[in-house]
């Protein structure tokens, strides 16, 4: 099957991209073709299907708060063609037959590419590593526990040696649960002064420590999940000077706020990490721009309306994202005259691929016909009503940003249009 795309912007050049059976086949000027498939991009930008390693689906166990099927209609939406999911599911996918259960039940309800993660430890919390080789006949994206740091050291280290003969990174949800002390924010004097329990930023600097020790002595890839501290930052840059290999990712929500934004109460606030102190939020915008943090992750975390609602004490954390998360770090990252369009999308499409080795992130001629085409010219506002996600727990609602996703094609096929 042919389908033209016409009068995409490319690199700043108006281009037409001819589509065959599912494939980039020609990007030039005025194509030519017999289809009767065309797309009119109308001089908007053509871009590669971006792509999300940290995504929660919910899919088995949590079906009011996310599916395979709202979860990835959503990330279409955002300009997403592939994302990774996480494994904190019910049941946990923590076996071979688990697992290859899971990647069916992706593959048969998901509109774009959606790649799993398996956990290192038995229900993502005990300190038997899984059967790493087993489940790794079933192409896992690589091993996590996320939403649980790996408390015991022996566990992480078994996990990494395995990981390591695998060839498959290790994720790192960072966290010591011995100094989060049932904290609902960044410990501090925002904390006390809203009367709520904190967590200390040590919980997840002082876990990392531990692992990069390991990471040295195994030579595992190491990527370090949702990183929010300024004594996080600094760590990993020096592990990449050392030569050590450690990707990492921030949230947009870690650059783009901080504890001094929660001026109440509020469980649209609520994460895990939490907004941290202004000066981690700088820490991270400075390791994202210096190549310190390698991407951005959204950590799509979609939530029931009641779950997210009175106080933070009791509250869900987690946060939507794959809807926002384009539009926001164009705003203010690009639109602001922070970093170009290229270095956005390196964050959000290259880097990624390269460091998860999938076969995405590029538009060119011979790539899957994976892209998305953004209005970057028109302001809009975030709208709840505007989601596709059956979650709307967003701390962004109301802001007014550029990057409106008129269309995304996943192998050549429209699996969002506005």
């Amino acid at each position: 099957m042919q389908r033209l795309i016409k009068n995409g912007r490319i690199n700043g050049q108006i281009q037409d991209i001819l589509i065959e059976d599912g494939r980039v086949t020609a990007i030039a000027t005025n194509i030519q073709a017999s289809t009767s498939e065309v797309f009119d991009a109308q001089g908007k930008d053509a871009l590669p299907g971006l792509i999300d390693v940290h995504v929660h689906f919910r899919e088995p166990g949590f079906e009011y708060k996310e599916t395979i099927a709202s979860g990835s209609k959503a990330s279409a939406h955002g300009g997403f063609t592939s994302v990774i999911a996480m494994p904190n599911l019910n049941p946990v996918p923590d076996t071979a037959d688990k697992f290859a259960a899971q990647i069916k039940r992706n593959a048969e309800n998901s509109v774009i590419k959606t790649y799993q993660f398996a956990p290192i430890s038995g229900g993502l919390i005990d300190d038997h590593v899984t059967n790493m080789a087993e489940i790794a006949q079933h192409h896992p994206a690589g091993f996590t526990n996320d939403g649980h740091g790996v408390q015991t050291s022996m566990t992480m280290l078994e996990a990494m040696r395995q990981a390591k003969n695998l060839d498959l990174p290790i994720v790192a949800h960072i966290e010591d649960d011995s100094l989060v002390n049932g904290g609902a924010m960044n410990a501090g004097a925002v904390a006390d002064r809203l009367g709520l329990p904190g967590m200390e930023s040590l919980s997840e600097s002082t876990q990392l420590a531990r692992d990069l020790v390991m990471v040295k002595q195994t030579g595992v890839h190491y990527h370090v999940a949702h990183i929010s501290t300024k004594e996080s930052v600094e760590m990993v840059r020096q592990a990449k000077r050392e030569g050590l290999h450690v990707t990492a990712e921030v949230s947009p929500h870690h650059v783009l706020l901080d504890e001094t934004m929660v001026e109440f109460d509020n469980p649209f606030m609520k994460m895990n990490p939490p907004l941290r102190a202004t000066t981690d939020r700088l820490a991270c915008i400075a390791g994202l721009m210096d190549g310190t943090i390698d991407m951005v992750a959204t950590d799509h975390a979609p939530h029931s309306v009641e779950e997210k609602s009175g106080s933070m004490k009791t509250a869900a954390f987690g946060i939507v994202g794959i809807e926002t998360s384009l539009a926001l770090m164009y705003t203010h990252f690009v639109k602001s005259g922070l970093v170009n369009l290229a270095t956005l999308l390196d964050w959000m499409a290259v880097k990624p691929a390269q460091a998860f080795n999938l076969a995405a992130g590029k538009l060119a001629v011979g790539t899957a016909a994976d892209l998305t085409i953004v209005d970057f010219d028109e302001e809009y506002e975030i709208k709840a009503s505007d989601f596709i996600s059956k979650g709307t727990n967003s701390p962004f609602l109301g802001e007014k940003v550029f990057g409106q996703v008129l269309a995304t094609f996943v192998d050549g096929q429209i699996v969002y249009s506005k």
